[in-house]
């Protein structure tokens, strides 16, 4: 295994990870370690290339910069990716290579389940290194964070809608949901009990099969949601969906969903202000998932209650942010990032 420092303008630290024997070619991105060690999690996708999976983990380590800080915890940003398919080319000696990787960087960079990954894979990771989180079984072990992602993300949806409607009753509105995987269906699940009717897609056809089952929600082709019209668009699935081409499609009057740098620009955020769409930054939306991980990375006993804490601190950013767009009458991404800006200064200075 091989550790490769790449020059960054932009974040502390990015390394190249590389082991021919096992098959393994990824990246490990340090944003931030001003607030604590770097955390967030390891995703395995099939890029088309080592420059998509390296801008990738560039975004969502800068993202998870300003998630972690949104949601007040003491942990900075940072993300890795695996290239390759992990159906078919995910191994065990691929995993305890780029556990050993993560090991090598000595606690600056905490690692968990994302896109790709299981807790079963954390807990090949951790036979090489302590710097793993999302753990199945452990003192302080986490788990799976879908459910408390999506948990977030409901919560967001319906402060959202509060905001909008001037009521967070979520019954007799139509959601449209973008990916269906763990998180996604859990979201699903929230949204149904709530009353909401749900229109849903997937690259997965069977997923959308099976959600038609489970929901009774309506399924529609990948490329057809974006048209679709409903009152909420909820992104569950990759970023950078939110751009040029796709958001004069959208029928909705909100967007608040799971998925990780939604916006493919910030020019993006303004697009959205213009054409009277509220939107929920992702950062802030999606931050469940974290918050439950640092249960395990800062050792917490009393994991329901701090779950909860936070959770409700952080409706309660999403509920502020989005009050004082509208109050400046900007897009709420551009008051979401000076927020966190400002935490973290504080936070700095304390």
């Amino acid at each position: 295994m091989t550790l490769h420092q790449i020059s960054s303008a932009t974040h502390e630290a990015i390394f190249r990870v590389e082991d021919a024997a096992s098959g393994l070619t990824g990246y490990i991105a340090l944003h931030s370690t001003q607030l604590g060690p770097a955390a967030g999690g390891l995703r395995m996708r099939p890029y088309e290339s080592e420059a998509q999976a390296l801008e990738d983990v560039r975004r969502l380590s800068e993202g998870m910069t300003y998630k972690n800080a949104a949601a007040g915890l003491p942990l900075g940003g940072g993300k890795a990716v695996i290239i390759g398919d992990p159906a078919t080319e995910k191994t065990p000696e691929m995993l305890r290579s780029f556990g050993r990787a993560i090991h090598s960087l000595n606690g600056r960079y905490i690692t968990a389940e994302d896109m790709g990954m299981s807790p079963a894979d954390m807990g090949i990771l951790a036979e090489e290194t302590p710097f793993v989180a999302g753990l199945a079984s452990g003192a302080f072990a986490s788990g799976d964070p879908s459910p408390i992602t999506a948990r977030g993300i409901f919560n967001a949806i319906r402060t959202a809608q509060a905001h909008k409607t001037g009521s967070a009753d979520l019954a007799n509105t139509t959601v449209s949901l973008q990916g269906l995987g763990h998180v996604g269906w859990h979201l699903c699940d929230l949204l149904k009990e709530d009353g909401a009717k749900l229109i849903v897609t997937d690259v997965d056809q069977n997923r959308i099969a099976d959600a038609v089952t489970a929901f009774g929600a309506t399924g529609v082709a990948p490329e057809a949601i974006y048209s679709t019209a409903a009152d909420i668009f909820a992104p569950c699935a990759i970023g950078g969906i939110l751009n040029s081409q796709t958001i004069p499609q959208l029928q909705v009057g909100i967007v608040a969903g799971g998925a990780n740098n939604q916006l493919a620009t910030p020019e993006d955020a303004q697009a959205l202000h213009a054409r009277g769409i509220l939107y929920a930054p992702d950062f802030i939306a999606n931050g469940g998932g974290i918050i439950n991980v640092a249960t395990e990375i800062l050792k917490i006993a009393d994991r329901e209650t701090y779950v909860a804490e936070k959770l409700s601190a952080l409706d309660t950013t999403m509920a502020e942010v989005l009050s004082k767009a509208r109050q400046q009458d900007i897009s709420p991404d551009a008051v979401a990032i000076s927020t966190v800006k400002a935490k973290m200064a504080q936070a700095a200075a304390a």
